[in-house]
């Protein structure tokens, strides 16, 4: 997996994730970029996963656990551009039920 950092708007951090959200390293790398924010305060976060394209039951676990950290730390976490598989998994998994889904990371910085 490839993750980019960037700021969408001042106090909104997005990560944007290509290729495949595995166990293991992938669950690692996103794991220590949610410390790292969490550490500088930066805790309102979109997770842009339009370029994801396979995720397992680590990564909708990490994907959670990120969710719940941040709400813990006062901050919230979006999701954007959730699309074919990963929609399949997260409407299975009820995740979208929890953590808002939004088409595009602009989309859901608004909903700050």
């Amino acid at each position: 997996m490839e993750l980019k950092k960037k700021q969408i708007k001042p106090g909104v951090a997005v990560l944007e994730m290509r290729g495949r959200i595995l166990m293991g390293p992938d669950c690692k790398i996103i794991e220590k970029e949610i410390d790292e924010l969490i550490a500088a305060n930066e805790t309102r976060v979109i997770f842009d996963l339009s370029g994801v394209s396979q995720i397992d039951s680590a990564g909708v676990g990490q994907v959670v656990k990120s969710f719940t950290r941040l709400k813990k730390s006062g901050g919230e976490l979006r999701l954007a551009g959730v699309t074919g598989m990963l929609d399949g998994v997260f409407k299975m998994t009820q995740v979208h039920k929890v953590i808002g889904m939004y088409p595009t990371p602009g989309d859901a910085s608004e909903a700050f």
